[in-house]
């Protein structure tokens, strides 16, 4: 990976950006939806020329993704071929769906090269504790696995039936299905070789409590999808991985892809910092009372997520996460994410569930 300078990411972005919003808006190539758009509203090709325009957008509404039928997100060059509809998390009612076809596995395949062949070995097989079913994430794991010459084997979960269970108060049911899903992994750690683990924090830490991993043959874990304070991040790293097993926190999902993680330092204090695959998707830590203003490095604010592909375009939208707005730091010229928790996470109760 070519080290960028701040200056040439922003050169890069810009570039790619003018291609995207010249795909998405052209009647020869772009999808019914935002050629519909524009026609109500202005021809960003003539609009944006740099990110910093992008604020004239407004906020991308997750109702579209719910709302509408998903053929009106296929771009003019794509019609006629099959798509794959990935849902997001979801609890109740239809979930957001986004379409895809290979952005998937551009996303992974380019996330495989951050990965060492220490803690993840060519050939070795995989374990994915995890949701599958209409997921991203199941297609996306089993893709990184193959482009590392690895096969995969899956333990599925219903995130969705965790969280409804707990915010009905149904905690011995939430339990019982934990260690359903558990038994499972277990099972599967003790009669297959497996090298590699891709779970949730907590479900980590029930497998620990099963099973040593590093005795089961685990040198590296992917972990991602729920909140991880520093001080549970220490919990992971020192106690269950006993600090010998690679640890690679990720955080992503069905509408970004896969944003990864900047090796833990001393200095870090067990401070996780995540950046996006950027150009292909953007973060940008804003302030919550006016999102047009970005928050000052170290400072908290709300996450907002542009995604820039030629499979998908989403401008400017507001996630349901909150974090804390992180300097570049090689091999990234961008800005990071950190702490990544639930907005709002200091003043209300969140279910997360097995997340």
């Amino acid at each position: 990976m070519t080290q960028l300078t701040p200056e040439q990411a922003r050169t890069q972005l810009d570039a790619h950006l003018g291609e995207i919003i010249e795909w998405h808006f052209n009647p020869e190539t772009g999808c019914s939806f935002w050629l519909d758009w524009a026609k109500k509203n202005f021809d960003p090709r003539k609009e944006i020329n740099t990110f910093a325009d992008m604020v004239k957008f407004p906020h991308f509404q997750d109702e579209w993704l719910r709302d509408l039928q998903n053929e009106v997100w296929v771009p003019k060059k794509y019609q006629g071929r099959p798509f794959n509809v990935f849902e997001t998390g979801g609890t109740t009612g239809m979930p957001k769906q986004r379409i895809g076809w290979d952005d998937y596995k551009v996303d992974y395949r380019e996330f495989s090269e951050k990965l060492p062949d220490e803690h993840f070995p060519k050939g070795k097989n995989w374990l994915m504790v995890g949701p599958t079913g209409p997921r991203r994430l199941r297609l996306a794991v089993e893709h990184l696995a193959n482009v590392r010459g690895s096969s995969c084997y899956f333990v599925d979960l219903d995130p969705r039936w965790v969280k409804k269970v707990i915010s009905n108060k149904q905690f011995e049911q939430a339990r019982a299905y934990m260690d359903h899903v558990v038994d499972q992994a277990v099972t599967i750690l003790k009669h297959r070789k497996i090298s590699a683990l891709f779970t949730t924090p907590k479900l980590l830490e029930a497998l620990g409590e099963k099973i040593n991993l590093w005795d089961a043959g685990i040198r590296g874990v992917f972990c991602g999808g729920t909140t991880m304070a520093p001080q549970y991040v220490r919990f992971i790293v020192e106690e269950v991985l006993e600090g010998r097993i690679g640890f690679y926190p990720t955080y992503g999902n069905t509408l970004m892809g896969l944003a990864a993680s900047v090796p833990l330092r001393p200095e870090d204090n067990f401070s996780i910092t995540y950046y996006a695959p950027q150009p292909r998707a953007v973060l940008r830590i804003v302030d919550p009372s006016d999102t047009t203003k970005v928050k000052n490095y170290g400072e908290w604010g709300r996450v907002e997520l542009t995604t820039l592909t030629r499979e998908f375009f989403m401008p400017r939208f507001l996630e349901r996460d909150e974090a804390i707005r992180r300097e570049p730091r090689a091999p990234y010229a961008w800005d990071g994410v950190a702490e990544v928790r639930p907005f709002g996470a200091m003043e209300k109760n969140i279910v997360e569930g097995v997340y």
